[in-house]
């Protein structure tokens, strides 16, 4: 599996239910690199995105606790069991996690890739990810070069597991 994620200085991912920023390039590299693929998220994540409805061109796999909860057009799992039975049928390397923080730390231990967009400066955040950098699993192995959107500098960044 593959994480997606963009995060600050302090790999902070999201302030008060919604993103960071929101930079075109970003978003570009994101549809790119996840069409035709397996997103999975959960249900405070999909609830951010247009009219709260899955993303197109896309399976979507939603992780809710609540048991009666249904979207249209996604498949709805309720634990860690079940999302792994769930992927169970796909290619690991076409299987996402897309957020929120709460399904990041479940997942990260069974990414072997992480894809993140790194902003070169710190936001208000309520909510983060670990950090690949301190971590002694995680090694940077690609990165692009810095690219700036207004006032913001950013690259684009690729961990891989040790």
């Amino acid at each position: 599996m593959k994480l997606i994620v963009a995060v600050d200085e302090n790999w902070g991912i999201g302030n008060k239910g919604q993103l960071l920023v929101s930079i075109p390039a970003d978003h570009k590299m994101f549809r790119k690199e996840t069409l035709g693929k397996v997103v999975v998220l959960g249900r405070k994540t999909l609830e951010t995105f247009p009219q709260g409805q899955p993303l197109d061109n896309r399976t979507n796999i939603i992780l809710s606790r609540k048991k009666d909860y249904s979207v249209r057009n996604a498949l709805i799992v309720h634990d860690r069991d079940e999302l792994l039975k769930a992927v169970e049928k796909y290619d690991t390397n076409d299987v996402y996690i897309i957020g929120g923080a709460s399904v990041y730390e479940q997942f990260l231990d069974l990414c072997d890739t992480a894809i993140v967009t790194h902003l070169d400066r710190e936001y208000v955040a309520d909510a983060f990810i670990p950090n690949l950098d301190k971590s002694d699993d995680w090694m940077l192995e690609t990165e692009s070069e810095e690219q700036v959107y207004f006032d913001t500098t950013y690259t684009f960044r690729v961990y891989k597991r040790k």
